[in-house]
């Protein structure tokens, strides 16, 4: 799906990164839990607006965010967040 990539290629750009270097403009893999970093409110906003630009229509917009935890959960928690 071209559509993940480009959401990355935004989201890096956004964030000052660069979405060309690194590993291919691939996230490194995280060593474990209490070393990664929260997601803020901000980024979850950005994430989603990204996530809207890039969709097709409003179920595929539902089903991705769905998919990448940026929906609240059934206590009102964002997954990304946790």
């Amino acid at each position: 799906m071209s559509g993940s990539v480009e959401v990355r290629q935004f989201l890096l750009r956004y964030e000052g990164g660069d979405a060309s270097g690194g590993m291919g403009g691939l996230p490194a893999q995280r060593a474990g839990q209490a070393d990664a970093p929260r997601v803020s409110d901000d980024q979850v906003r950005r994430a989603r607006l990204a996530v809207a630009a890039g969709a097709t229509d409003a179920e595929d917009c539902a089903l991705l965010l769905d998919m990448l935890g940026l929906l609240p959960d059934d206590d009102g928690q964002i997954p990304a967040q946790r």
